[in-house]
């Protein structure tokens, strides 16, 4: 049942819970947070929501219209196990004062738009997604950008090029090379306690989780989040990069979600599994390729003819496509397998029709989780009603596909601007149901392109390597 204000001003007081943190989610995806005294909240504030500056808020209001409500999702509600003195986390929507409604520009409110606007096609009721975001844990890590000096400089106890260092106590030499951490025992995997106490925590504050496990390059982790509706699924999110963070910085590490910080290294994804769901029946399962429906196929057509624009919201970095290049063990190349993780739609093995769902593989953890889980979904949707076939299945190694053929095969974006510039020119399906907004999307392309012009104009010391004394 859903939880009621009295709910949660019984809950804060047998808790004896001292402050109550208000988080919401920016448009670029970071976790934001307004902390209140508890005993300053009563029935009415977590009912109606507080006022709050939304001009500071980077791509939303301008100043003279920035009066903003958060409002409490009231079933939204975790004990944060990192407060030094109790306290608790309600994750909320913007409201627009003056008309009561989701802002259009909140996340989390176009996430809710997109679970209800698939109810309203009448193709199902429930839409299902579990992430797989993949992060690296540094020692050390330093950067500078300045009008004379551009470098950054990482270092983990696990990074290969530590094999010749010289420590206090000595060298224990035990480490994976590149491309070799996945999944040799400790004493190479070096930060088995860590991730094991992120999904601890994780479990104690509610969440589904059933593993974690070293990743393929050197200080590169995952940890094991289920399944749960797309809102439920992009909180949770948020709370495992919450988690991962704060867990990394008591241990004394950093932790970055970063898709390529390395690169001699595998970067980082965010796998995402989704299926629709109608009065509790997996629609996604047939008598078709791998078991599967025509609604799955359509929806993996949807999401492979729609992917560049896509890439504005799953790929939303300049850094994303550093990972995403042709020729690499990267999801580029959109096609569909049951067979091979080298295409970027795979379906997964498993037993009956529960199991049946399609894992997106380009996506990459810096993206807005909201944005980028109802993006899929409305891509989705538009090939469902659209019927819009991804063609045959290619269940070769895509990897080692003559170049002729390889021409055949579509890809992702090969840059952030190719994604902004193809979220401009095919973004009608994200339109659908008031899912989204051309204000909204006007807003969202302004403060991307910011990155793509900062990226863009700034010399890198690899061009100093490759030009200047050319």
């Amino acid at each position: 049942m859903a939880n009621t204000a009295s709910d949660i001003l019984k809950m804060i007081e047998e808790k004896e819970i001292q402050w109550v943190d208000l988080r919401f989610t920016d448009p670029k995806g970071k976790w934001q947070h307004l902390t209140m005294v508890s005993s300053v909240l009563g029935e009415d504030e977590l009912t109606d929501g507080l006022m709050f500056d939304g001009s500071s808020i980077e791509g939303w209001k301008a100043i003279n219209e920035s009066d903003m409500v958060l409002k409490p999702d009231l079933d939204a509600v975790w004990i944060d196990p990192f407060s030094a003195t109790p306290m608790l986390i309600l994750v909320c929507d913007i409201v627009e004062p003056s008309t009561g409604e989701l802002y259009a520009r909140d996340p989390r409110s176009t996430a809710k738009r997109a679970e209800t606007f698939l109810k309203s096609t009448g193709i199902g009721d429930t839409v299902y997604v579990g992430p797989e975001a993949e992060f690296f844990m540094f020692d050390d890590v330093r950067f500078e950008n300045s009008y004379s000096t551009s470098y950054y400089k990482i270092d983990d106890i696990e990074l290969p090029t530590n094999s010749g260092r010289e420590y206090d106590g000595g060298n224990m030499a035990h480490r994976p090379r590149a491309k070799g951490g996945y999944f040799p025992v400790a004493p190479v995997d070096s930060a088995v306690d860590i991730r094991g106490e992120m999904v601890s925590t994780m479990l104690e504050m509610g969440l589904p989780c059933d593993k974690h496990h070293h990743e393929v390059a050197s200080a590169q982790h995952e940890l094991g989040l289920t399944f749960g509706t797309l809102v439920q699924t992009a909180d949770r999110m948020q709370i495992y990069k919450y988690v991962v963070h704060q867990v990394a910085h008591a241990y004394g590490k950093t932790a970055t979600f970063m898709p390529k910080p390395i690169k001699d290294d595998n970067g980082s994804g965010m796998h995402t599994h989704m299926s629709i769901w109608n009065e509790g029946k997996p629609l996604f399962a047939g008598e078709g390729y791998a078991g599967l429906s025509d609604t799955c196929l359509y929806f993996i057509g949807g999401v492979i003819k729609h992917a560049k624009a896509l890439n504005a919201f799953t790929n939303p970095t300049t850094n994303s496509y550093k990972r995403l290049v042709p020729g690499f063990e990267a999801p580029v190349l959109l096609a569909y397998s049951a067979r091979n993780r080298s295409a970027s739609c795979r379906i997964p093995y498993g037993t009956g029709a529960k199991a049946k769902r399609v894992e997106f593989r380009f996506p990459d953890a810096l993206a807005n989780p909201y944005l980028c889980y109802a993006a899929l979904l409305m891509a989705g949707i538009d090939g469902i009603e659209n019927k819009i076939h991804p063609g045959e299945a290619m269940d070769k190694n895509l990897y080692d596909l003559p170049p002729a053929e390889l021409a055949q095969v579509p890809t992702v974006c090969g840059s952030l601007r190719e994604a902004l510039e193809s979220l401009k020119a095919d973004h009608a399906f994200l339109l659908k149901g008031g899912v989204f907004t051309s204000d909204q999307l006007d807003a969202y392309l302004e403060l991307k392109w910011n990155d793509v012009y900062r990226w863009e104009m700034t010399p890198s010391p690899v061009e100093y390597d490759m030009y200047y004394s050319a």
